[in-house]
């Protein structure tokens, strides 16, 4: 999807609401009409307003057309009056909810404005008809037109007021708020030159906070419908932006005094503001920092939300065209990880491994070694420390997330297949050697696995690193493994879960391969 498809999209709720409204003004203006016309036609008053207006509009006596302007006013301030109560009322309330820019978008929005500005020029027209008529002039273009603009206006003004009223609530509305946020961000990035760029870099931030104080807001209060509209808002931008960056001036992408006050960056270090300001990634850092922040609000009681931001991280990484950014996706993700662990939250750790999975295998894909190489030496150190913190169960996740980047790795010939073995089989080496104690059947399951899957390849210099290192296992506990995997017929885990994977299950096509590899280990 291009930056403009995108915008379109965020666009287009407006444009049906905008396009709703006529439809509902139309339909009440043709009934009003009709019904006028029919209601006439059958008393045969005012017959000549149909067959002959202008002479109609030119027999209408003074005091009649001053009475009826004079009562149109007060009818038009009445309205106006009610108008604005409803109107401020529900904005008020939208604001104090989800956000105080509410109001700003409010009042700049073009359609309130014209609205409103037609109530008020309605009753000023008419209070000036009424002041100023006199005596209808014989020789006049059009006698009594005044008359007939104005009753024209205060039938614009009160048909319009119910399809307005369904403009404003589709406007207040929470996901409308958050793609108009999200739009305003986007046009301060794309459109300031038409103004100093500094200015146009705090409305960016600006925007970007606001959508982050909505998404809070709904998280507390068990939104998460609004709150998870609030990441994919946030990750379009970040897209958007993306593919905007190359017709933005080299001056935006610098950081400006406004940007080093803002709260996410006034209290970093002078060396990490200075490589954000190298890099020109003030923007995406500020989007990630978001992440983080409601990352940080969502575990353990929001994991929706949660494993969202995760999805979305990994959507940005594998977008990524440049190594600055899908390095901070990478940190990004680590930063996800000691949350969820510090929250003791394994489940929310086990959905945030699964996207940092799938990175590393686009990383794979896409001939960034490097980057594969570090994120599986990540999975390393945040399932130790998950196991440290009194969740093994994390270990194991971590054990078969690696399993599954070997396979992966495998399939595409990658040459980075014997470095993610090295990590698969250190997994555990320093808890053991800690600890003392036996490593987790979880992690020896895993490793049992990768030597299935390189002797089904033939590989056998990798099938022997990997029975090497399971030689030191008790036989007993190996053969326990085994039994496992060869009896265990359900592909997919016996619990609802979002991934849905068992993984102690192992394809038929691979159960005489791993018998094959029992017998290298515990020769009989």
């Amino acid at each position: 999807m291009t930056a403009d498809t995108s915008h379109r999209v965020r666009s287009n709720h407006r444009q049906t609401a905008i396009t709703h409204a006529v439809y509902a003004f139309a339909a009440l203006t043709g009934l009003a009409v009709a019904w006028f016309a029919m209601s006439n036609l059958l008393d045969g008053a005012s017959a000549n307003l149909f067959t002959a207006p202008l002479t109609w509009l030119a027999s209408l006596d003074s005091d009649f057309v001053l009475g009826t302007l004079s009562e149109a006013a007060g009818i038009v301030a009445g309205v106006l009056g009610i108008a604005i109560t409803v109107v401020a009322i529900v904005v008020e309330l939208a604001a104090n909810r989800y956000s105080h820019r509410i109001t700003w978008l409010f009042l700049t929005e073009p359609v309130n404005i014209a609205v409103v500005s037609l109530f008020m020029l309605t009753t000023v027209e008419c209070v000036w008809v009424a002041a100023t008529l006199g005596p209808a002039d014989a020789g006049a273009p059009l006698p009594n037109a005044g008359f007939a603009l104005t009753m024209t206006l205060v039938s614009i003004s009160l048909l319009i007021l119910l399809p307005y009223f369904a403009f404003v609530f589709q406007f207040l509305s929470p996901l409308s708020v958050i793609q108009r946020l999200a739009d305003t961000s986007f046009r301060s990035m794309t459109g300031y030159k038409r103004r100093r760029i500094a200015a146009a870099q705090h409305d960016a931030e600006e925007a970007i906070d606001e959508l982050l104080n909505v998404a809070r807001t709904a998280v507390e209060q068990s939104d998460r419908g609004v709150a998870m509209a609030c990441v994919d808002a946030l990750a379009s931008l970040l897209l958007d932006y993306q593919r905007a960056r190359s017709t933005l001036d080299a001056a935006w992408f610098r950081i400006s005094p406004e940007i080093a006050g803002d709260p996410d960056f006034v209290s970093l270090a002078p060396e990490a503001l200075q490589s954000i300001d190298e890099a020109g990634l003030w923007v995406e850092v500020k989007i990630f920092r978001q992440f983080l922040s409601l990352m940080t609000q969502c575990v353990p009681n929001s994991r929706d939300v949660a494993n969202l931001i995760a999805i979305r991280s990994e959507n940005i990484s594998r977008n990524a065209e440049s190594d600055a950014l899908r390095n901070l996706c990478i940190r990004c993700f680590n930063s996800y990880l000691r949350t969820a662990i510090n929250a003791r939250d394994p489940r929310c750790t086990y959905y945030i491994l699964n996207q940092y999975r799938l990175v590393a295998e686009h990383c794979v894909a896409r001939n960034y070694l490097d980057d594969a190489r570090e994120i599986a030496g990540h999975f390393q150190f945040y399932g130790q420390l998950a196991y440290r913190s009194g969740q093994p169960f994390i270990l194991e996740v971590a054990a078969h997330d690696l399993l599954q980047l070997i396979e992966s790795s495998a399939a595409l010939e990658s040459p980075v297949v014997d470095d993610l073995l090295a990590v698969l089989l250190e997994l555990d080496l320093e808890i053991r050697t800690e600890t003392q104690e036996e490593s987790l059947l979880g992690v020896r399951r895993a490793q049992l696995q990768a030597a299935a899957l390189f002797m089904s390849r033939g590989e056998s210099n990798r099938v022997d690193r990997v029975c090497a290192d399971l030689r030191g296992e008790q036989p007993a506990r190996l053969q326990q493994i085994c039994k496992q995997l060869m009896s265990e017929d359900r592909a997919e885990y016996w619990e609802f879960t979002d991934r849905g994977i068992n993984f102690g299950y192992l394809a038929p096509a691979r159960r005489p391969h791993l018998m094959q590899v029992r017998a290298l280990i515990i020769p009989s």
